[in-house]
């Protein structure tokens, strides 16, 4: 692996509502210039929003300076079409090589999962470790995984989607009690995936599946540390779920390090709590906390978009 870490370069991280806009002088570090809403509907705006960014703040950089860019959805290194369910504008497009054509500029491109894997890896939590999985805890659930600093980049950009695909258990024993949860149909059309339990949304769907209750997940969360019963017994529900298929991911990849972003990584004692799981289930002995709270929890888009536009 070979980074140049000396190289400006500006960054974009693309969501379904906006669009981030900054510069990186250095790996790791990035000024935010702007922030637009996303044309999710169009490629030709889309196209235009990125152009109008660049021209704004091209200022003194050289007209070809590159441009990486932190997205939702899954990113084919085969085709490189992006598959953005709120995106539709990017269907049919092969973003790096038509944007490195129209901007005029080396484009690089990568999930936003994937990019907080590699601002993790390279200048966060994961820093120096061979083997890092960066693990997205927000609405739902996502990750990527660097080995040696390089991105893994699977068959249809699918790589660490450890939240998908019939893996959830339906039975659950809490409190000597034998509970049964249903397999929910998810949005990627399979049914039983972890994502529709996993994140801040699943805590919410188990606590009403559970206690026939609709409660907030931050809520939940907080009765949780307060010792509310019903809520201790969500969350317990909720660690099981998570940690049986997160030790099995560790088992098969053996990462030094699994750093957490997505909104639920802010909640210190329920990291805690899953690391203390996972250690109980992974096959290996991890003497020392192994899953921890990303450094770039609320901005890994734009930093790990400030590594990749260096990789070689």
């Amino acid at each position: 692996m070979m980074v140049n870490t000396g190289t400006t370069v500006f960054c974009a991280d693309i969501g379904g509502s906006f669009i981030k806009f900054g510069i990186s002088r250095r790996q790791g570090e990035v000024d935010e210039l702007a922030k637009v809403a996303t044309p999710t509907d169009s490629w030709n705006d889309f196209v235009a929003a990125l152009q109008q960014l660049l021209a704004d703040h091209q200022q003194e950089q050289p007209e070809d300076t590159p441009l990486a860019i932190s997205t939702a959805g899954l990113v084919s290194p085969q085709s490189g079409e992006v598959m953005a369910s709120n995106i539709p504008g990017f269907a049919g497009h092969n973003l790096a090589a038509e944007l490195t054509h129209l901007l005029a500029r080396k484009v690089s491109i990568a999930n936003d999962a994937d990019c907080f894997a590699l601002a993790e890896a390279h200048v966060g939590e994961g820093q120096g470790l061979p083997i890092v999985v960066g693990l997205i805890l927000g609405t739902g659930v996502g990750g990527g995984i660097i080995i040696n600093g390089q991105l893994l980049r699977g068959h249809g950009g699918v790589t660490g989607e450890w939240g998908h695909g019939a893996i959830t258990r339906t039975e659950l024993l809490l409190d000597n009690r034998l509970v049964q949860l249903p397999r929910l149909l998810c949005g990627c059309g399979k049914t039983g995936c972890l994502d529709m339990y996993g994140g801040a949304r699943g805590i919410e769907r188990l606590h009403q599946q559970l206690h026939q209750q609709m409660a907030d997940s931050h809520q939940i969360i907080q009765d949780w540390q307060d010792d509310e019963p019903q809520a201790m017994q969500t969350l317990q529900a909720w660690l099981l779920l998570v940690s049986e298929p997160l030790a099995l991911l560790i088992n098969i990849i053996g990462p030094s390090k699994v750093v957490v972003g997505g909104g639920l990584a802010s909640v210190t004692p329920l990291i805690t709590a899953l690391d203390q799981q996972v250690r109980t289930a992974t096959l290996h002995s991890y003497p020392q906390p192994l899953i921890v709270a990303g450094r770039f929890v609320d901005h890994g888009g734009l930093v790990g978009a400030s590594v990749l536009g260096r990789l070689r």
